[in-house]
């Protein structure tokens, strides 16, 4: 966001055309820049920080992340990750080696030197549903108090509309405050990472959407990703406020076929019918598709969760009701509960009864457990009477900080299965797919199984005396 120009939507220069040539900069400027290396600092050291710095610098920016947690940088210095994913580690370590990925726990002497400035600080929900700014304003200042030249600063992390115009106006309040011009921009680049697939996401990415408003700021972050565009990723410049809205529309999106195939899944249960043969009618329309169209027990993580209920937020607060949004949320959360609904009305009375679960994280490929749909069964089933044993591939430090001493981790699947009278799957990961079902058998005192990610072979499972119950599958002998 340029000094000087307004955040109005009416203003022309939020509706630039990528075409648009702004008067402070000259083509040889921007012919000059495309010569030399882009050197960025990332602030903050979580999912998207960590990610974006080490696949930026992976494609051959010099990238130094920032992080006030002056342990963190130390691990992360000595090649220790704070998250699971997968790929991940071998960029840092390679980048980190040829001098192109660097780390440090202040601001001001990364800033020296940088042509961009990436906030990717955590903007977690308050209660009612808002997202707290409170970590981008700060860094927002502490740009404005070190800020010696000019930069592009952008706003990765997923904020609400309008975040731009504030990230620009505390940083001017503090060069007013020193007493001192120094031109800047403020751009707009959502991310649109997976848990479990980041890398491949940032590499290869379907789309980079990005918001500016002035040709400066276009013209470094056209260098930025000019690897990408050079193997024909498509680079979308836009208004800012039209890039804010963009990721939650993306994940409100998504949240939305995911809850829809949910509340089918129901139906489906009620008349006999299989949701996996609905998917395959509806998802072979090409207008609808048939990804994000699975059931299962609700979705998680820190994403789709935070951005529905802040997208709820930013349309009720200029009074657009936002009923298919708080439908999507309330289905979700009901889903979330139906794997031990499910068994409670095959074996009423858990008390004293031993429950696996397989998967713990919200999805596989990550140690991620935020609302995840493994901690409402888990405390669901213990609020019920029983014990639980879980397994999880890569969750175990997470599950014990999110669930305490009140389950048991098993140090494998069939360890979690000893003397259980009945199995959830919460999580697909690709080992519980094709499980050894003799092994199970010879495990469990029991013979139910709720797959609440329908993964398993159901008729393999009934075959060898197990009673399968997936989410929206009409169960054999079913008279209407």
């Amino acid at each position: 966001m340029s000094i000087g120009v307004s955040a109005n939507p009416s203003n022309p220069a939020l509706r630039q055309t990528p075409f648009t040539k702004a008067a402070s900069v000259s083509r040889h400027q921007i012919n000059r820049r495309e010569e030399a290396q882009v050197r960025i600092t990332i602030v903050g050291t979580g999912y998207v920080g960590l990610v974006t710095g080490a696949c930026l610098a992976d494609v051959g920016c010099a990238v130094t992340c920032v992080d006030t947690d002056v342990a963190k940088i130390a691990q992360l210095r000595s090649g220790v990750l704070p998250f699971f994913e997968p790929g991940l580690l071998e960029i840092v370590e390679r980048t980190s080696g040829r001098s192109r990925l660097t780390f440090a726990p202040e601001l001001g002497p990364a800033l020296r030197g940088s042509d961009a400035v990436f906030l990717t600080v955590g903007t977690p929900p308050l209660g009612d549903g808002t997202a707290d700014l409170s970590q981008v304003e700060e860094v927002a200042r502490q740009i404005g108090r070190h800020l010696e030249h000019y930069v592009v600063v952008v706003t990765k992390s997923t904020v609400p509309v309008g975040t731009a115009l504030l990230v620009h106006q505390v940083i001017s309040a503090e060069l007013q405050r020193r007493g001192v011009e120094i031109e800047f921009d403020v751009a707009s680049n959502p991310e649109f990472l997976k848990e479990g697939t980041a890398v491949a996401d940032f590499l290869k990415p379907e789309r980079i959407v990005v918001g500016v408003e002035s040709e400066r700021a276009r013209a470094i972050l056209t260098q930025i990703y000019r690897p990408f565009v050079l193997n024909n990723h498509p680079l979308l410049f836009m208004d800012i406020a039209s890039a804010e809205i963009t990721k939650y529309a993306a994940n409100a999106m998504l949240a939305t076929r995911i809850s829809l195939m949910n509340l089918l899944s129901r139906v489906c249960e009620e008349y006999g019918a299989d949701i996996g043969a609905v998917r395959a009618g509806i998802g072979s329309d090409s207008r609808i598709g048939p990804k994000f169209l699975y059931s299962g027990i609700g979705y998680g993580g820190s994403c789709f969760p935070k951005d529905v209920r802040a997208l709820v937020q930013i349309g009720e607060s200029r009074g657009i009701p936002m009923d298919l949004m708080v439908a999507v949320e309330s289905i979700n959360n009901f889903q979330k509960c139906v794997a031990v609904q499910k068994l409670q009305r095959i074996v009423p009375d858990l008390q004293g009864k031993k429950v696996a679960v397989w998967g713990l994280s919200f999805k596989p490929n990550t140690d991620d457990m935020r609302e995840a749909p493994s901690l409402e069964i888990v405390r669901n089933l213990v609020a019920s009477g029983a014990s639980v044993s879980a397994f999880d591939p890569a969750s175990e430090e997470q599950a014990r900080l999110h669930l305490g001493d009140t389950f048991t981790f098993a140090k494998d699947p069939y360890d979690a299965l000893e003397g259980a009278h009945a199995l959830i799957l919460a999580t697909e990961w690709s080992e519980f797919r094709t499980p050894d079902v003799e092994a199970m058998k010879s495990a469990m005192v029991g013979r139910v199984i709720i797959d609440g990610r329908n993964v398993l072979d159901a008729q393999l499972l009934r075959d060898h005396g197990f009673e399968y119950h997936g989410i929206g599958i009409g169960q054999p002998g079913y008279q209407q």
